[in-house]
């Protein structure tokens, strides 16, 4: 039997809970570990998740709990200096977001939004704390989409001219 999980299986990928239930039934599991779509997504815009004297580290949030919440840890991310990755953070929980940042005072913050990341129905919105909302709804942007918010979203603009010559040639 094989599970094939795009991404990272233990990434928000519900793989351990369903390693522990197929163990139950005696079956042994391996598990080949792809790379996560928070990780990957924003490289394929150009934009790094980490940068010397930029960001120093990076968060990687879900947006919505097992109970349908946003995760309490989209709080402590927004009072650090390290770029915040939040996944299924759409829909009603991006005003949150931007309320929690914007009460660290961080609305001048960039912030990126890809939905349907490296696919051809790509679509992207960049903005910062205070401005995404609007951008979000001119562009009509929904999930799935990955929400990525730091200094780094500003390298886009560089990495991103380079990236689409390399895939010009391609």
């Amino acid at each position: 039997m094989v599970r094939l999980k795009g991404g990272d299986p233990f990434i928000f990928g519900r793989g351990a809970e369903e390693i522990d239930y197929v163990r139950q039934f005696g079956l042994k599991t391996y598990v080949v570990p792809g790379i996560s779509s928070s990780m990957a997504v924003p490289a394929y815009q150009g934009i790094p998740l980490t940068k010397r004297g930029s960001s120093e580290s990076f968060w990687v949030i879900t947006g919505t709990t097992k109970k349908h919440q946003l995760s309490g840890d989209v709080a402590l991310a927004a009072k650090s200096s390290a770029t915040v990755v939040i996944l299924m953070g759409m829909g009603g929980k991006l005003s949150e977001i931007v309320r929690i940042f914007s009460e660290e005072n961080k609305q001048d913050v960039a912030v990126a939004i890809i939905q349907n990341g490296t696919r051809d129905n790509e679509n992207v919105g960049i903005g910062t704390i205070s401005s995404i909302e609007s951008i979000v709804a001119e562009k009509q942007l929904a999930n799935p989409a990955i929400i990525v918010i730091g200094d780094v979203v500003k390298e886009r603009a560089v990495l991103s001219s380079v990236l689409e010559t390399v895939n010009k040639n391609k």
